[in-house]
């Protein structure tokens, strides 16, 4: 069941809305992520479009919070560089792996860059995927420099002259300046050999408003261009996504909701707005 389906069938044909309804509207938005700003706002809005019935304001009103700017993939001639951002956990590597199925899938050639050296198993889940897709990956020891790695990909992908190239990065917690700087190297090592097209930022949609935060941080170490939003599955919410969206100006571009390589397409605001209610 939608999260505000109970609000939209109590309105449904209405022309207005009693005092109480929006207040469990707001407690529900509240419940699903945006934080209580964005809530207080939507309320307001909603309320204010009075030739329209309580329930079609509140699309319109969500609606409205999405920017105008593009959801497809920047890309750059003749080689495209994606980074992949993102605290540990919320599934950076199966992203990566995803997109990388899907740009094979519809022609392209792909090359993955295994720059999460602290976790041995992101590398091997990588390598996996790689196998599975026909895509080469590139890879260092482990506890090596992520960097370092990161820019021999980056030479490889030239040399070989692919499309993408897709690089994997070691999970960052938003409070540590030291991984932050990191991350911020790898851009700057990469971009010696071609620029970065995409910074793509995985957030979990069971994060909660922490994911607000982590987006501010990771936004100013790298320049996020876009958003991952994973786990959809399940009771995951994700209306932080709209929440980052509507208050950085960062596109949601892809969803994932589950760790098979189907359970990953393009985002669609439409599609989510219904998914909420």
């Amino acid at each position: 069941m939608g999260l505000f389906s109970k609000f939209i069938a109590k309105v449904s044909g209405k022309s207005s809305a009693l005092a109480e309804d929006w207040q469990e509207l707001e407690r529900a938005l509240i419940e699903a992520d945006l934080g209580p700003k964005l809530s207080s706002e939507i309320i307001n809005q909603a309320k204010d479009l009075r030739d329209s019935d309580p329930g079609a304001a509140l699309i319109a009103t969500l609606s409205k919070l999405f920017i105008s700017k593009s959801r497809s993939l920047a890309t750059t001639d003749p080689l495209t560089v994606i980074l992949i951002v993102g605290v540990n956990g919320t599934g950076k590597t199966t992203s990566a792996a995803k997109l990388a199925t899907q740009l094979v899938a519809q022609g392209n050639s792909v090359l993955l860059g295994a720059a999460d050296t602290f976790r041995a198993a992101a590398v091997e889940q990588l390598q996996t995927w790689g196998a599975r897709i026909g895509v080469e990956v590139v890879s260092g020891a482990v506890n090596s420099d992520p960097a370092s790695v990161a820019f021999d990909a980056a030479q490889r992908a030239q040399e070989s002259k692919v499309d993408y190239l897709i690089i994997d990065t070691a999970g960052r917690l938003q409070n540590k300046s030291d991984l932050m700087d990191q991350l911020g190297k790898i851009r700057r090592v990469v971009e010696k050999v071609a620029p970065v097209s995409e910074v793509m930022l995985v957030v979990d949609a069971t994060t909660g408003q922490n994911g607000l935060s982590q987006a501010k941080i990771f936004s100013e170490a790298v320049s996020l261009t876009g958003l991952i939003l994973t786990k959809t599955d399940g009771s995951a919410k994700g209306g932080i996504a709209l929440s980052i969206e509507s208050e950085l100006g960062i596109a949601i571009k892809f969803i994932g909701s589950g760790e098979a390589s189907g359970d990953w397409s393009a985002f669609e605001p439409d599609r989510y707005i219904q998914g909420l209610l």
